[in-house]
Order: structure tokens, then C-alpha cells, then sequence
């Protein structure tokens, strides 16, 4: 376990290195989350293999026709999302009872207050799994992003209009 530790602490990266990272070939942006929500969003062209159906044939199937166990692998969850419009509205709904109500929050306040949290990731068993399947050139975003960056794309069957 303290050899995956040491190895995940230099793999962990920002949006900016991961969409780099992601443009380069022999890449395969893997998503574990389950199937109903890889199927509402999803970072644009990840690969679904849910976690739960991690097995040595399942991943060699998925990186057959990469690079193998040397296939650059990066990894996402739910919790490096956020949408700052929906945190305000909750928010507001929250504080709407009161008569003095003002949003004062800025994207910067919820961003400050998602890190803040103590939140179970599935960035983490999927390292240790990959690692302990032979997987070892993975990288995971580490930053919490907001969905509308428009540095990122996302695909799926979610309305984002609402």
C-alpha cells in the first residue's frame, strides 16, 4: 500500500496537464463511475469500464490496442466535478427564507468549500487497482473543476440547458 501511496503523489495532476495528457496518443481516459452516470456525463471520449468490473481480461481488453500495461491512463470521479449555477441555487433556495437574502458567494467560495470537504473518491481504489493489475503510467485529476469550463467537454444524454 505505501508503494502505490508514493507512486499516486507524483501522478496526481491539474486540468490543465490532464486535457494535455489526454491529446496524446496511445491515451485512454478511463471512467469507472457507474453506467448510468457515464452515460448522463462524461468527460468527452472517456472509456467506460465500471469498477466493479475490474478484471485482468476486462482491462486487457480496454488496453489491448494501446501500449498494454504501459498505456497512459488517466483517471477522473463525480468528485472533481461541480456545477457553481446549481451550488448557487441551492444555496438560494436554502436562504430565501430570509427577507435580507443576498448571493455573495463567488465561484471561488465554492470551489474553497468543495476542497474543504472529506469526500470517498473512486479516483482512489481505481489507482490501486490499475497499479495492482500492472497498470502503472496512470495519471488523476486532482483539481476540482467547475462544468462549465470551457476548457473541458463533456458528452452524454445530460440537458445542459437546465
Amino acid at each position: 500500500m505505501k508503494e502505490v501511496k508514493l507512486h499516486r503523489e507524483h501522478r496526481l495532476i491539474s486540468l490543465d496537464t490532464f486535457l494535455s495528457k489526454s491529446k496524446q496518443s496511445k491515451t485512454v481516459i478511463l471512467d469507472t463511475r457507474s453506467k448510468e452516470m457515464y452515460d448522463l456525463k462524461h468527460v468527452k471520449g472517456a472509456v467506460h469500464l465500471n469498477f466493479s468490473d475490474f478484471t485482468q481480461d476486462n482491462l486487457n481488453k480496454i488496453f489491448q490496442n494501446f501500449e498494454g500495461e504501459n498505456t497512459q491512463i488517466l483517471i477522473y470521479c463525480n468528485n472533481n466535478f461541480f456545477d457553481f449555477h446549481e451550488k448557487l441555487f441551492q444555496d438560494a433556495a436554502f436562504e430565501s427564507k430570509r427577507t435580507d437574502f443576498v448571493i455573495t458567494k463567488s465561484i471561488d467560495d465554492v470551489v474553497r468549500e468543495n476542497e474543504t470537504k472529506q469526500t470517498l473518491a473512486l479516483n482512489i481504489p481505481t489507482f490501486i487497482n490499475l497499479y495492482g493489475y500492472g497498470y502503472k503510467n496512470i495519471y488523476e485529476l486532482h483539481e476540482f473543476v467547475e462544468v462549465h469550463d470551457s476548457r473541458i467537454q463533456f458528452e452524454g444524454t445530460f440537458d445542459d440547458e437546465n
